[in-house]
């Protein structure tokens, strides 16, 4: 009888085994370091997942993943153990040269998404399918139509993505992949698959392909979701006119997905603003399908992250594994509680060091297996990025999963944000300090900075900065410098901008409207002061303007100059945007109201900044003066900065 107990006993044990190890249901150990705020009311089915579309070219080159306890695993075992219930696979049609050669970033092709679709079935997670419709990497700047569809006209493009979507997911049905969403095109901002909304008939040429997508994927997978994504959710009108497109042309789909990147994509409440406004008047879900964060600023694959230090980012968060976990917890909290959310993706979580020891081990790994995020070989598809600037793994500081395949602290949150862990709150890290100093002025670095808290909270501690040349700072010219200190035993930055006297209030926008008077010549879409550092010279804001339709964008923007002294000035305004088409773009000075010098200036593209500049006016220190900015593009979709506004003194 014992004997007999002792057998069931070890079978119901084995078994129990099996099923956990098959479908990922392990209990992933608690945290005694990580923070983690409950989500209240995150519903059951509500979706934590992860994009892990390099893995297989990463494994080809050798790379090893391990648990939190360093037993190694199959990736997708450990992420079903940690709670997260979906993979995102991104599916290019063709990224290879005609040799065969892959052009990178996981060389990510239908066979790709069926092997990782069938271990993510294994570990009982659903796919969601990525349809790019280019050989290699689309987003907001490219759009690329595949080779083998160049030179197609708008109904036969549509019947080729048609047949490719239908053949594909079948393929993926064939092989038992549990398919529970598929995505119609990437950060397909206005245009898509070599289409254009500029363009005469864009949106509608666009959705017809949108529509064709959609219907093979109603056809092959019934129950699964149809998500379009897009991109840039700070520019809020944005996404009222690509909502508004889709059902003006009637395209079919479930879900109104949106990229979020903190870095570089405004504020959380705004994301929840726009989606709502999407759910609430077409009565879409609405999710996150790309999200990140830094875990570290350090790079481990010998080829630069995208992220990194330097003040050059909006941080919100420090680059911590508990700042990491409170960027997830925030934009899952962000999402659940927005009407119609149903989910959130993390952006290549598992996408790791190829795990060479120098630059030319790594990238023999890149060119061989793909593992970087291109090769030379997308040269011929891509010439003007991939071409130039081959390479590894731009974002391994912002995985799940160290160098050597650990499993980080960080990866919990997804599990545990659902019950929480509150435990004791300590310091993390430290918030950079930024400061803009005049160069004739003091320079006084703060007593205290903040510490940023394991619950996201501050707290005022005493810092001690190291031995700075101030005298060398204001001798220097304009310029920016980088100050580091301790303040509780941590690392502190300063980040110094060096300045001119300028006479002009507000003259970076940092304080919003004040002193400015924007005057709208026409009708269009948005002109208003901007928070986002990564599109500002000084600080974190500018004035930003964008129009979607055709010669519509002409504006002033200007300020009238208060106690000014007799003297000889120079005024200077610096601009950028693009699609401007025809422009006629100038700095102005008024005096009494009549405009009598001018400076132009133009727009070209993201982040070249042009500066007018008007020398030697003279004033008498009674006129009115107003120092201002002329813009008139004719161009569908112009759009531009207008940042660090000059007046200084002439000796």
């Amino acid at each position: 009888m014992k004997k007999g107990i002792a057998i069931i006993l070890l079978m119901a044990l084995l078994l129990t085994g099996c099923g956990a190890d098959k479908k990922g249901q392990e209990n992933a150990p608690g945290s005694e370091s990580l923070y983690v705020q409950k989500v209240e009311d995150l519903p059951e089915d509500f979706i934590l997942g992860m994009d892990a579309s390099c893995v297989p070219a990463l494994e080809a080159g050798g790379v090893k993943y391990y648990d939190h306890d360093g037993q190694e695993k199959d990736v997708f075992q450990i992420l079903s153990e940690n709670g997260i219930n979906y993979i995102r696979v991104r599916v290019w049609n063709d990224p290879y040269d005609k040799d065969g050669n892959g052009y990178g970033g996981g060389n990510c092709d239908i066979d790709t998404a069926i092997a990782i679709g069938k271990r993510a079935t294994q570990y009982g997670m659903k796919l969601l399918v990525n349809f790019h419709y280019s050989d290699f990497w689309a987003d907001p700047a490219k759009q690329m139509v595949p080779k083998s569809w160049k030179g197609m006209k708008i109904d036969a493009k549509a019947e080729a993505l048609y047949n490719y979507t239908k053949d594909s997911l079948q393929k993926l049905k064939d092989a038992g992949v549990d398919v529970g969403m598929v995505q119609i095109g990437n950060e397909t901002n206005g245009s898509f698959c070599g289409e254009s909304s500029s363009a005469v008939g864009g949106w509608k040429r666009i959705c017809q392909l949108f529509s064709a997508g959609s219907r093979a994927t109603r056809e092959v997978f019934p129950e699964a979701l149809v998500a379009v994504h897009f991109a840039n959710p700070e520019k809020v009108t944005n996404y009222e006119s690509y909502s508004k497109n889709l059902e003006y042309y009637q395209v079919d789909y479930d879900v109104f997905a949106s990229s979020y990147y903190p870095f570089w994509h405004g504020t959380l409440e705004n994301l929840s603003q726009v989606l709502t406004k999407v759910h609430d008047t077409y009565g879409k879900q609405v999710m996150v399908a790309e999200t990140s964060y830094a875990f570290t600023a350090e790079d481990t694959d010998f080829y630069g992250n995208t992220i990194g230090e330097g003040g050059g980012i909006v941080k919100d968060y420090p680059f911590t594994y508990q700042g990491q976990a409170n960027l997830v917890r925030n934009v899952v909290d962000t999402v659940a509680h927005t009407p119609g959310g149903i989910g959130v993706f993390y952006w290549e979580g598992t996408w790791i060091s190829s795990g060479g020891a120098s630059y030319e081990e790594n990238q023999a790994l890149w060119y061989t297996h793909g593992s970087g995020w291109a090769t030379p070989y997308a040269g011929e598809y891509d010439p003007d990025d991939a071409g130039k600037w081959p390479g590894g793994c731009a974002v391994d500081n912002q995985a799940f999963f160290d160098a050597q395949g650990h499993a980080t602290e960080a990866l919990k949150v997804f599990k545990l944000l659902r019950q929480g862990n509150v435990i004791p709150v300590q310091a993390d890290a430290i918030e950079d300090t930024n400061m803009i100093c005049d160069l004739n002025g003091d320079v006084i670095l703060p007593e205290t900075v903040n510490a940023i808290m394991s619950d996201n909270s501050r707290q005022a501690l005493s810092v001690q900065w190291e031995d700075v040349d101030i005298a060398a700072m204001k001798s220097g010219g304009p310029a920016k410098y980088t100050v580091e200190g301790t303040a509780g035993g941590m690392k502190a930055m300063c980040y110094i901008s060096m300045v001119e006297y300028n006479y002009l209030q507000n003259w970076s926008f940092e304080e919003g409207e004040t002193g400015w008077t924007a005057t709208a010549l026409k009708k269009f879409d948005e002109l208003h002061v901007e928070d986002k550092v990564t599109d500002s010279i000084t600080g974190t804001k500018h004035y930003h303007f964008w129009g979607a339709g055709t010669d519509v964008v002409e504006f002033t923007l200007e300020q009238k100059v208060e106690n000014l002294p007799q003297g000889k000035y120079r005024y200077a305004i610096s601009i950028m945007g693009g699609d401007g088409g025809n422009t006629q773009i100038y700095a102005y000075v008024k005096r009494n109201g009549e405009t009598v010098d001018k400076a132009d200036t133009t727009i070209t593209e993201y982040n070249a900044w042009h500066t007018a500049a008007i020398e030697n006016i003279d004033y008498n220190g009674s006129d009115e003066l107003v120092v201002g900015i002329y813009v008139k593009c004719s161009g569908p979709n112009a759009w531009g900065k207008i940042e660090d506004a000059m007046l200084n003194s002439v000796k």
